[in-house]
């Protein structure tokens, strides 16, 4: 199948199989690897993206559910080899300790912050309540949010 969408900025146009995941298409084909698997279930949110705005898991996503969307991952927040204002938060706050969550952590508190730039503590909450963290506890994430 033919699979036409935006990455990142840059028109992608790839042949896939039917049944791949948006997931394994981001990594395994376009090498964006800040795209984790975790739990395979949607359940760990390691693997969030945005997608026309809105955070998904991609590894529930069919990749061919895609066609004709914009989608963005954690490389795509680096604008002219500047970090995005979110990344340098969550540096300035500690909230990165393995990093594995962190990606998905990003992308699922950047798609709150294009609908709601000064979200309270409680919507950003919401936000990552998707996202599983074993290591920081949460309070640094909300905090490099509302740091923003």
């Amino acid at each position: 199948m033919k699979l036409e969408f935006i990455v990142n900025g840059s028109k992608e146009i790839l042949e896939i199989e039917p049944r791949a995941r948006l997931l394994d298409v981001l990594r395994d084909d376009l090498g964006l690897t800040s795209v984790k698997e975790g739990c395979s279930e949607g359940e760990c949110g390691a693997c969030t993206v945005i997608m026309d705005k809105e955070a998904v898991t991609s590894c529930t996503v069919l990749a061919i559910q895609a066609r004709g969307k914009e989608i963005i991952t954690t490389e795509g927040l680096e604008k002219n080899g500047e970090l995005d204002e979110l990344q340098k938060s969550f540096m300035r706050n500690g909230a990165i300790q393995c990093g594995y969550c962190t990606p998905g952590m990003l992308m699922s508190c950047k798609a709150l912050l294009m609908k709601n730039p000064n979200p309270t503590e409680e919507e950003i909450k919401r936000a990552i309540e998707g996202n599983l963290c074993r290591c920081t506890g949460y309070t640094k994430i909300v905090n490099a949010v509302m740091d923003i």
